[in-house]
């Protein structure tokens, strides 16, 4: 299975705002034939590391795809400029949309463009909520620790709610 988190806090005038942007990665993740199987509730979640910067939205969702690891990056990135990311030197900066690949069916890879599992996810609420949504089962393929110790690790380190 192929795990994917998707984060939002800047509006666009095509799609809307930051969740309307996450339900509009969702679609063109489908119309590049990346299958979404499941995906989680959206979050409303702080900047990490704290900023004046707008709240993000943020999920997850299981994906299939027949792409390698690699093409599914180059895909999720293509999404994100269509979307209007400007990708900047600050890698905390807002952003329209996010899309990063957290888990490929356990597989580790390590490389200047592409490391997985992603290399923050269990420093993140807004990774982890989401992926227990739709994987509540999950272990951390290189620590082996489940998602709920993940989570209790954090307590209330980070400021996350569900969307309403």
């Amino acid at each position: 299975m192929i795990y994917l988190a998707i984060g939002s806090n800047l509006p666009t005038i095509e799609y809307g705002g930051a969740r309307d942007n996450c339900e509009a990665a969702l679609e063109q993740l489908e119309r590049v034939g990346i299958s979404v199987l499941k995906r989680s509730r959206w979050y409303i979640t702080a900047p990490l590391p704290a900023s004046e910067q707008p709240d993000y939205v943020n999920g997850a969702a299981a994906c299939r795809s027949d792409l390698s690891p690699h093409d599914l990056l180059r895909a999720c990135q293509e999404i994100e400029l269509i979307m209007g990311r400007a990708r900047s030197s600050d890698r905390n900066a807002a952003r329209t949309i996010d899309i990063d690949i957290v888990d490929w069916d356990g597989v580790r890879i390590s490389g200047p463009e592409l490391e997985i599992p992603h290399p923050r996810l269990a420093e993140r609420l807004f990774v982890l909520n989401p992926l227990r949504d739709i994987a509540p089962h999950w272990r951390h393929p290189v620590t082996g620790i489940s998602i709920d110790d993940l989570l209790a690790a954090l307590g209330d380190s980070q400021e996350i709610s569900l969307y309403t």
